[in-house]
């Protein structure tokens, strides 16, 4: 059984904080199953933005497991911000978790895909 998007970015929240980096929600999806969005901030400035992977990037022994994969890299604030409001219009249903974290290793942060 797939945890609810609610119950898993609770837990990325929680962990991400834990951890010595920064996370908040700045947009509250539906409880059960909306997609969630990662707004990374880097020690530049610059922002990643993640999505979810496509669902050929699932490992088949592990369905129920959440992967992300890069929607944009190393781009402005103001980009990352406008590709998730077309995002919104799209699916009002949707998560958006803002980490900001200056350590070169995210690695334990949340699963990307390796694509």
């Amino acid at each position: 059984m797939r945890l609810t998007s609610e119950f898993w970015v609770s837990a990325l929240v929680r962990r991400v904080n834990n951890s010595g980096a920064f996370a908040a929600l700045s947009n509250k999806g539906a409880a059960e199953a909306g997609a969630i969005f990662i707004k990374f901030r880097n020690a530049d400035g610059t922002y990643d933005l993640f999505g979810p992977a496509p669902q050929m990037a699932y490992d088949e022994t592990k369905p129920q497991e959440r992967l992300f994969s890069a929607v944009r890299q190393g781009v402005e604030e103001t980009i990352a911000d406008a590709d998730l409001e077309k995002q919104k219009r799209w699916d009002r249903d949707l998560w958006i978790v803002e980490i900001e974290d200056y350590r070169d290793d995210r690695a334990g942060l949340f699963p990307i895909s390796p694509e």
